[in-house]
């Protein structure tokens, strides 16, 4: 009876340690961020695209809560990723324009506080796996490592300082062995873009890297930042997926990307870990439209790898809804609802859910001008009015020129990389106001039928103008 005893007991005990890693769901999450380049509303298969196939983020999308009406602060990549990042509108940041080239100075101050800092005094393994975008060492700020994102919160880090068509786009990695031309990391290869091979290889290097770290992390929370180069102008496949897709070399693209997307809620599973996990996936801003009028780029027949932002009109570099408004799925299996939501919310609303799902302090000094919307994503665990929707639309050089109150956007400018203004002319003495729940495509322009609420909304924006200033 004693031998049964001890059998049961030292059973009981191997079966602890081997699950020593099962947390309770709410106990400190693990949080997975995937945020893609330049991908638009329409780029998806559960958003009505009948060509491209994206089955593993149309899973997401089914069993988490996938957004209507969401929102990035910029149509282009550094201001985006700051607001995602930060919690706050671009116009805090003082980079001083919507995207920062490789030499450019400014970059992301270390006094902000961003989600992978607020998480590691939390206790978390914070990893990197992608495109940073927000600073690069170079001459002008002497190669300054506070431009990366070691500096910002980050344990390791493997990606592009920017997007992967600069000709001096770099591929880094932090550093193992102190041998390196910038403080703390190691360089991969330069010049990606003429390097074909080293820019096709970028989504499988990091889905290789972002599953190591899952598996090495299973055991304590982490928190994994999967920041894609691609689709950008889906210019780059890997051999394995290069002619699978009946949309071509874009769609090649998106596939590979949800290849990626699956390996990691693979690797979710197979830890046990998946019901303590949060996956936020989402894009940083619509397609790069502008190329649709372009014959060729050195990559080749350009306006075929154009990705959509329907039925939104326009996409980057605009302050349309086509800009703006991207896919956005929150999943977590057994907390957050499965559903299709469609109150408005946004990447500002990144940072301050999640520190509150996790314990994690706000920052006092930079204060996220995000809401918490827990009670929108799970109702049934968490109570609170989150407020109604009010958002301002950045563009470059951090100006304020649209606002969304309800389902009302008041827009005083109408800058687009294309020049296409559709018809339409605004301005400050003469805005435009436009129903984007009815309509969607932004085709009636209600100005003057509304004046009161035009004054209204008019004011709001100059004032949130100012205190930008």
């Amino acid at each position: 009876m004693q031998s049964i005893v001890k059998i049961l007991s030292l059973s009981l005990s191997v079966m602890m340690c081997h699950n020593v890693h099962a947390r309770d769901a709410m106990d400190r999450p693990n949080v997975i961020i995937i945020y893609l380049d330049d991908s638009g509303y329409g780029d998806y298969s559960h958003n009505g695209n009948p060509v491209i196939e994206t089955p593993n983020i149309s899973k997401l999308a089914a069993a988490g809560t996938s957004f209507t009406q969401f929102y990035v602060s910029s149509p282009a990549c550094s201001a985006s990723r700051y607001s995602l990042l930060t919690g706050r509108y671009p116009g805090h940041s003082q980079l001083g324009s919507w995207v920062i080239g490789p030499s450019a100075k400014k970059h992301l101050r270390t006094e902000e506080t961003t989600i992978a800092e607020g998480l590691k005094a939390k206790g978390y393994a914070t990893g990197m796996f992608g495109k940073w975008h927000l600073g690069s060492p170079n001459k002008a700020n002497n190669m300054s490592p506070d431009t990366l994102p070691l500096a910002h919160g980050f344990d390791r880090w493997i990606g592009t300082n920017v997007s992967h068509d600069y000709g001096n786009a770099k591929l880094l990695k932090s550093d193992t062995n102190g041998s390196n031309p910038i403080q703390g990391y190691s360089e991969v290869a330069k010049d990606l873009p003429s390097d074909v091979k080293a820019s096709e290889s970028l989504t499988g290097r990091y889905s290789s890297g972002v599953v190591e770290f899952i598996k090495e992390n299973k055991d304590k929370p982490f928190f994994a930042y999967v920041a894609h180069n691609q689709p950008h102008l889906g210019l780059f496949a890997s051999d394995a997926f290069k002619g699978k897709s009946r949309r071509g070399l874009l769609g090649d693209v998106m596939a590979e990307v949800d290849d990626s997307v699956g390996k990691i809620l693979d690797t979710l599973k197979e830890q046990g870990i998946e019901k303590n996990t949060i996956v936020f996936f989402s894009s940083d801003n619509g397609p790069w439209v502008m190329f649709r009028d372009k014959a060729k780029t050195k990559y080749g027949e350009a306006r075929m790898h154009v990705g959509y932002a329907m039925p939104f009109r326009d996409g980057k570099g605009s302050c349309w809804e086509g800009g703006h408004r991207v896919p956005s799925v929150f999943y977590w299996p057994g907390v957050i609802d499965a559903k299709r939501e469609l109150t408005p919310a946004s990447t500002l609303d990144v940072l301050p859910t999640l520190f509150a799902l996790t314990g994690a302090e706000l920052p006092k000094a930079h204060k996220p001008d995000g809401r918490d919307i827990r009670s929108l994503l799970a109702p049934q665990k968490f109570k609170g009015e989150i407020g109604e929707f009010e958002f301002y639309y950045s563009h470059a050089r951090n100006n304020l020129i649209a606002i969304r109150k309800g389902p009302w956007k008041l827009m005083v400018a109408i800058p687009s990389q294309t020049g296409n203004k559709y018809g339409f002319e605004a301005s400050e003495k003469k805005p435009l106001l436009f129903n984007v729940e009815q309509d969607i495509s932004e085709r009636i322009d209600r100005a003057a039928e509304k004046p009161e609420l035009v004054q209204e909304l008019l004011e709001e924006l100059l004032k949130k103008r100012q205190e930008m200033r």
